[in-house]
């Protein structure tokens, strides 16, 4: 089973590229992944295993 978690990352990380990269390393980290990165709507959504 999947979980999911959306953010917003216009806020503090537009146009910034160090602090995007930092964020989704951060993410990685924690077992999540990119499954899609919505430029028009601000957000990215993430993935991962529920029962890791």
């Amino acid at each position: 089973m999947k979980e999911y978690k959306v953010i917003s990352w216009s806020v503090g990380l537009a146009n910034n590229n160090q602090r995007l990269e930092d964020t989704l390393n951060e993410y990685g980290r924690q077992g999540w992944r990119v499954v899609d990165l919505d430029h028009d709507r601000s957000r990215i959504v993430f993935e991962r295993d529920k029962n890791r």
